[in-house]
């Protein structure tokens, strides 16, 4: 099978070029058609000789994802920071593959009133993106892993997701001049971009397509690609202690967050069936490796289940887990799912919970959004959408 272009790093491009015995400032002008002008044809590549555009075409996927569907939801901003309306947009991305598979990605805006999913600036856009059609590990209260595992993404079908988000909007303008030319030209800087935040908490867990990922990722992070800076992305995990070790010793600086949902073996038990093979005695061991490693404060999300782990009394060892791993606690109301038994706390106890934790003395936030509306938990629009159209092969907008 071809590879798809997206793929590639500029390293594997350039040894690939130098084959073709074509210069090496025709990789720049490729890049910048990719990843600043992010055309979706080789044709469009119009300062790339007509021959290379056939080679290209002939050894190289160009695939760009299909929307199925898009859907949005305002979210509310403070008052001092309002801007016009007072609202921003919460925008739900239903993709389809080239297999037909679906998958989602979210894009976030900032909102100075709760940092969620680790975007810790107020006037940032965030990009949750997927890295699996489907999950393996089971989690009782998620819609992703409903339909089970299908396959892992490809690098290129997790950075297509923050190409196509930012091809598809209005706001994406990249001051540029045109691209390449010359023997000797100056690769071009983003200068403005959509999405300067990632957060890798869609469908899927991250760490198990992590060879994947993690060639995404540096696609995404470097100055020829998407110019995301590595402390401005955020990978989760429900707990895959080895790779959280793994992690750890890779060069970028990326940021951890740990899906925890529960700080006792007890509860986790009860909702993660990943917490039996890597218990919280071997998730905690493998988050102080990455700390020693990283020095990086840590984020637990932790989503609030009715008669589950909203308990005031789950504060305390939620509390001491963070302050033993120098971590911030995002706090997620559950997002009804078509299907499971679970609810969402009132807000009485979710604010209980807060208070509670910053007592404490925790660092933590409460999502105060609503996404029902867009079936905010991630997975909900696919299976919605498979259902209605008799399965992903046959989804249609």
């Amino acid at each position: 099978m071809l590879t798809d272009i997206k793929s590639l790093t500029r390293d594997e491009l350039e040894a690939r070029f130098k084959a073709w015995e074509q210069p090496v400032y025709r990789v720049t002008q490729l890049l910048e058609w990719l990843y600043v002008h992010r055309v979706a044809t080789w044709e469009a590549m119009t300062n790339l000789p007509k021959p290379l555009r056939e080679k290209l075409d002939k050894d190289f996927l160009l695939h760009t994802l299909e929307l199925v569907r898009k859907q949005g939801a305002p979210v509310l901003r403070s008052p001092a920071m309002r801007d016009g309306g007072g609202r921003d947009t919460t925008q739900k991305f239903l993709w389809r593959l080239h297999d037909h598979s679906l998958v989602e990605s979210v894009l976030i805006p900032a909102n100075p009133a709760s940092r969620d999913c680790g975007s810790d600036a107020s006037d940032r856009r965030t990009l949750c993106v997927s890295t699996q059609v489907g999950c393996a590990y089971g989690c009782k209260f998620c819609a992703s892993g409903l339909e089970g595992w299908k396959r892992n993404l490809t690098p290129d079908e997790i950075v297509e997701q923050v190409m196509s988000v930012e091809r598809l909007s209005s706001q994406s303008t990249v001051h540029s001049r045109e691209p390449g030319g010359g023997a000797h030209p100056r690769l071009k800087t983003v200068d403005s971009r959509l999405i300067d935040n990632l957060v890798i908490m869609g469908m899927g867990e991250p760490l198990a397509n992590y060879d994947n990922l993690l060639k995404a990722l540096r696609i995404l992070n470097a100055p020829w690609g998407g110019g995301i800076g590595a402390r401005k992305i955020t990978i989760s995990t429900c707990g895959l202690a080895p790779q959280i070790r793994r992690l750890a010793d890779e060069p970028l600086q990326f940021r951890l967050a740990i899906s925890l949902h529960g700080a006792t073996d007890e509860v986790r038990n009860k909702i993660m069936p990943v917490n039996r093979k890597y218990p919280l005695k071997e998730l905690v061991a493998a988050c102080e490796h990455y700390q020693g490693q990283k020095g990086r404060m840590l984020t637990f999300e932790y989503i609030l289940i009715a008669g589950v782990n909203d308990a005031i009394e789950q504060t305390k060892p939620l509390a001491a887990l963070a302050r033993k791993l120098f971590a911030k606690v995002n706090l997620i109301p559950y997002n009804k799912v078509e299907g499971l038994p679970w609810e969402r706390p009132d807000e009485e106890t979710q604010e209980k919970f807060l208070a509670a934790l910053e007592k404490q003395k925790v660092t933590a936030t409460l999502r105060r959004e609503k996404g029902h509306d867009i079936d905010a938990a991630c997975g909900q629009l696919r299976l919605k959408t498979e259902k209605e159209f008799g399965g992903a092969n046959s989804a249609s907008p």
